[in-house]
């Protein structure tokens, strides 16, 4: 091959490769976009917003925060949950799955509980929780490609690099086997093809950087951290303070009672 026409194979074959690598950061900069659009959307719900906050801002403690300000419980300075009247009412609900649920959670046990003990031993509460963000979740990240793989999966980046390293070999190949040029003409489609295959190599280091970038780029973190604490959260700090450190103390306590929420047993009286 002389080096004329390899110049010609060299620099179309390179300017493919690095349109493949615009078309994939155009493809995962639009899919970020909708993701974080769809975001936006879910996380007008405060309940999912607060879902990856800390203990005493997440949306458990919200939850509660609800159920103490609608007064469907009660929390006394052990940090103890009670129903009140209006809770024990089986056709009141808060009108929200969370509260709902740890509402739910009070009703089916027979003696006042902590909420730490609640968040970490109750199942019902638990699996309604979880399926509740795990809809949310899937509406943001239905029909798009997960932003750190490629949009056909692992295949196609596997496509993609073999290809990359044919054409890289091929070039260095053909370099290698070229006569020495004669001329100003071969000598600059010379030049021009080992600029290729410099090119072709350093391809590889913005193929790998646009995946890991993305691969660090969550657009539900990046909406959430933005946002405020949940206003139930918000209005109990305000409005009581002092059930607002009870539900702290509340979410700490997460060791259970010698009778597991069932009443005590009276000792029998002696016999004379």
């Amino acid at each position: 091959m002389d080096p004329g026409t390899l110049a010609c194979v060299v620099v179309p074959v390179t300017a493919v490769l690095y349109g493949q690598l615009g078309l994939l950061r155009r493809r995962r900069e639009r899919g970020y976009r909708v993701m974080a659009e769809r975001c936006a959307e879910v996380l007008r719900d405060p309940y999912r917003a607060a879902a990856g906050r800390g203990w005493l801002q997440d949306d458990t403690q919200a939850a509660a925060a609800r159920l103490l300000l609608d007064g469907l419980v009660s929390v006394n300075h052990r940090g103890n949950l009670s129903l009140t009247a209006a809770g024990a009412d089986p056709a009141r609900t808060a009108g929200h799955p969370l509260p709902d649920a740890l509402l739910a959670a009070l009703r089916r046990r027979t003696a006042p509980a902590a909420l730490g003990s609640i968040r970490l031993r109750d199942t019902g509460f638990n699996t309604t929780r979880e399926a509740f963000h795990a809809a949310g979740h899937a509406r943001v990240e239905h029909g798009i490609p997960a932003l750190a793989s490629d949009p056909a999966g692992r295949p196609a980046r596997i496509g993609n690099l073999s290809a990359a390293v044919l054409v890289m070999l091929f070039t260095a190949v053909a370099l290698a086997g070229l006569p020495a040029p004669r001329g100003a003409v071969e000598s600059a489609a010379v030049a021009v093809s080992a600029i290729g295959l410099v090119a072709q190599i350093a391809w590889f280091s913005p193929y790998e950087r646009l995946r890991t970038v993305y691969a660090r780029r969550d657009p539900w973190k990046d909406r959430a951290a933005g946002l405020d604490v949940h206003p139930a959260l918000a209005e109990l700090a305000r409005l009581d303070p002092e059930a607002a450190e009870r539900l702290r103390v509340s979410r700490l306590r997460t060791r259970r009672g010698r009778n597991r929420g069932r009443p005590r047993r009276r000792p029998a009286p002696a016999e004379a």
